[in-house]
């Protein structure tokens, strides 16, 4: 039940590497342009017309994924606290139900018959509410997920129709970049001013 940060972050991380990939792929097929010799690719500067995106560093530096990963937390923290209780009122109804089996308290065995299979229930209803709650929270992260990502990427769709840049990537599925092609800070920069929190 627990989610943690990392394991948000890694999740986070993966979609939008995968989305990244998705869409410089559907960029090379939507926009077949005549291909230029190597040479002439090169800007004035000597650089490569590429860019690349710290992935970690966006998602701990963008607002909205700061957001998002808090909620997320919050989300799980109250359904924690949910099951913690109703966990809690159910051990105490058992208590108190061996209790009075050892105290020969109930006045029938089909008493005592009731009360266990009353016991029973709340505890698969207890089984069912967690299950219920786990996937809700899941349906909720994959939820946020996608409209992080959907807002990064049409972020760089939008900031790339400036920059014309033949592609953008991330540098987690690269070995080494050189450095002066990172373009993290700018992009986070400008989402965190085009974020508006709600």
């Amino acid at each position: 039940m627990k989610i943690s940060r990392p394991f948000i972050h890694s999740v986070l991380a993966f979609a939008i590497v995968m989305l990244f990939v998705q869409c410089n792929k559907k960029n090379n097929t939507t926009e077949k342009s005549a291909k230029t010799p190597a040479a002439q690719t090169t800007s004035i500067s000597g650089k490569l017309p590429i860019a690349y995106v710290n992935i970690d560093s966006l998602l701990q530096k963008y607002n909205y994924a700061k957001d998002l990963n808090e909620s997320l937390l919050r989300r799980a923290e109250n359904s924690r606290a949910n099951v913690n209780e109703k966990g809690r009122q159910l051990e105490k109804e058992m208590a108190e139900f061996q209790r009075k089996y050892q105290n020969n308290a109930f006045l029938s065995q089909e008493r005592l018959q009731q009360e266990q299979q009353r016991l029973m229930k709340k505890q698969q209803e207890l089984q069912e509410y967690i299950q219920r709650l786990e996937d809700e929270n899941m349906r909720e992260q994959q939820k946020m997920l996608s409209q992080m990502n959907d807002s990064i990427i049409n972020f760089i769709h939008e900031y790339n129709k400036d920059k014309k840049y033949e592609a953008i990537l991330n540098n987690a599925s690269t070995l080494y970049i050189d450095p002066s092609y990172d373009i993290t800070n700018e992009i986070v920069d400008l989402l965190n001013k085009r974020y508006v929190k709600k």
